[in-house]
């Protein structure tokens, strides 16, 4: 039997950058009111055009590609894993927050009030010592944030790893090539197994997660 050999991304990608984009509201006016018209005849709904097959993998094919970027952010296990990671960027974000207003206060204080050398020397205290904890949070919330991702991409890569082989194996692949990693150029739609890859691993994600039927 000819060895079969996967090549695929060893690092995943499973963070997706949020961007929060502000925008002024958008100023709406009161048309004025129409005169009254008849109702119009119901247009005809157009028919939808079907969608188009999938390529179809060509038979015989020893060669097949997968973008692992598309695995990690298309699939359900991904997409869990990005939550996860931003539900702990805005938790410690908010935590960073709440001790900046801190500083904001103690410094706004010190600007408006008249004190005595005492009182403000306390005050510049409290505030040094408050920005030596956020700095400290800071880079405690980057380590704890570099662990999950490196914990997530290990979960990830155990469990999409046999399904990428089961796949190839299924296909009767010699060589399974990272679309982002291999220089690929040009290669037949049909190569592409990513979207192949990203419904088995759902599936076996949602039959794992089934509970166990009770016993008898």
């Amino acid at each position: 039997m000819k060895a079969l050999t996967v090549a695929v991304l060893a690092g995943c990608v499973l963070v997706a950058g949020v961007a929060y984009a502000q925008q002024p509201p958008v100023q709406t006016q009161t048309p004025p009111p129409a005169q009254q018209q008849p109702p119009a005849a119901p247009a005809a709904a157009a028919p939808q055009a079907a969608p188009a097959p999938a390529p179809k993998f060509p038979e015989g094919a020893k060669y097949a590609f997968i973008n692992i970027q598309r695995i990690a952010s298309e699939s359900a296990e991904g997409k869990a894993s990005s939550a996860r990671i931003e539900q702990m960027r805005s938790k410690k974000a908010a935590e960073l927050a709440e001790k900046n207003k801190a500083v904001e206060a103690l410094q706004a204080k010190q600007r408006s009030a008249v004190l005595g050398e005492a009182a403000a020397a306390q005050i510049q205290k409290d505030i040094d010592k408050t920005q030596v904890e956020i700095q400290r949070m800071t880079q405690d919330a980057q380590s704890e944030l570099q662990d999950l991702q490196n914990e997530l991409q290990l979960d990830f890569q155990r469990k999409v790893g046999p399904v990428i082989e089961a796949v190839a194996r299924e296909k009767g692949l010699q060589l399974l090539f990272s679309q982002q990693d291999s220089g690929l150029v040009w290669a037949d739609t049909g190569l592409d197994l990513t979207a192949e890859v990203i419904r088995r691993l759902d599936a076996a994600s949602a039959a794992a997660q089934k509970p166990a039927p009770p016993k008898k």
